[in-house]
């Protein structure tokens, strides 16, 4: 299995990185070599994936890191980099190669200092490989002062340094930046795609696999999550019976504080499974023994700890309240789709009448109005509302039509 297989849906893009990929291993034997490199060459310095979540936008980017150091003997027989088999993929694809630096972050934003000890190792040669490779899978999370600070390497990078970043879109990132990189942009995947790879990799049940994929729309990370983790699918039942609950007031209220508790939940699992042995592994490093008291002097540092744990559970939070909403504006999409006699694929079609219903009792223009009300509660959160006042306010205005 090659890199490439990774790459669900998206034949164009693994063709136009297998391209860049060749001629980037034929600059560096010619370098090697001693002659002069390729004068056209479809391989640059900087590249920028973008596309729908799911897509697989740091999938294309890990898949490119790979092939750029791909050691097997089989490309100076004219065979494809990117093999999948080799020491230079594997271990690029697991994230131990040394020249193959994979940042993302659970926090919300990326800052300076992260950023400058990312422009810092840029100009580092290879250490094994054939490249130093930077993939930066949260580029829309930077600061602006660290979009200025990356600005500077992506402009003047060191010879054998590729700049690998992904954002959802465009706008997403500085503009400085994107018009000096290579711009790639994802599709979401196939449905039948996504349920062909739940069923090939993961063994799921086909009709549980078709399910999965139709219900998430094809990103196959929520399509994967919610065939196997039965807390997932639990969580969506419990959005889906949303629109149903918002009768009156009191229901507008308890349905927002569900969403809310839910959101809670997936910040009390992380904070459960990688807080709690954060901390004691962060202890044992500062010298405490195990049960008594800190060393004088760690303060800070455990502090400091503290902080960035509870931006992590702010960032899950609202992540998975993102996702609820994703599920929420999914399903009124279904139900205009009824609305409106269309013959598209329903992605809620386990609660067929729950829409049937909803669209009998409500008209096109209502249902509109509410698609724009969760996307009003997204902008809310943005701005950093209080996520209980921006969701209440949303199921008041999902009640109203």
């Amino acid at each position: 299995m090659t890199v490439w297989d990774d790459l669900v849906g998206q034949d164009r893009i693994a063709e136009t990185l297998t391209a860049a990929a060749r001629d980037a291993d034929a600059r560096v034997t010619a370098e090697s070599s001693g002659t002069p490199p390729p004068e056209a060459t479809k391989m640059t310095h900087a590249w920028l994936f973008t596309g729908p979540p799911g897509s697989g936008r740091a999938t294309a980017a890990r898949a490119f890191a790979a092939a750029l150091q791909c050691t097997s003997p089989d490309r100076a027989l004219g065979g494809v980099p990117g093999c999948g088999f080799c020491d230079g993929c594997h271990t690029s694809l697991i994230g131990t190669h040394a020249d193959v630096e994979v940042v993302r972050t659970d926090l919300l934003s990326i800052g300076v200092k992260d950023t400058r000890e990312l422009v810092r190792r840029a100009q580092l040669s290879p250490a094994v490989g054939r490249w130093q490779v930077i993939v930066l899978e949260d580029a829309d999370r930077l600061t602006e002062g660290a979009g200025n600070v990356l600005l500077k390497a992506v402009e003047e990078p060191a010879p054998r340094t590729v700049w690998l970043l992904c954002a959802p879109s465009l706008e997403d990132v500085l503009p400085t930046i994107r018009s000096r990189c290579r711009h790639l942009t994802l599709r979401t995947p196939p449905v039948d795609a996504v349920a062909d790879v739940l069923m090939r990799r993961d063994g799921i049940e086909p009709e549980a696999a078709a399910a999965a994929a139709r219900a998430t729309q094809g990103h196959i990370g929520r399509a994967r999550r919610l065939a196997t983790d039965e807390r997932a699918r639990a969580r969506r039942a419990t959005v889906l019976k949303v629109p149903l609950r918002v009768e009156d007031i009191g229901g507008c209220l308890r349905a927002a504080q569900e969403l809310i508790d839910a959101a809670g939940e997936d910040s009390k699992q992380v904070a459960e499974d990688v807080d709690v042995k954060e901390t004691e592994d962060m202890k044992a490093a500062l010298g405490a023994a195990p049960g008594g008291r800190m060393p004088r002097g760690t303060a800070g540092v455990m502090k400091e700890l503290a902080d960035r744990q509870k931006r992590r559970s702010t960032r899950t939070q609202r992540d998975s309240l993102d996702l609820a909403l994703t599920d929420l504006t999914g399903f009124y999409r279904d139900v205009l789709a009824i609305q409106f006699g269309s013959r598209i694929g329903l992605a809620n079609d386990d609660v067929r009448d729950a829409l049937d219903r909803i669209a009998r009792a409500s008209t096109p223009e209502a249902t509109l109005r509410r698609i724009e009300a969760i996307v009003a509660c997204r902008q809310a959160l943005d701005r950093n509302v209080a996520p209980l006042l921006a969701v209440e306010a949303m199921t008041v205005s999902l009640r109203a039509g």
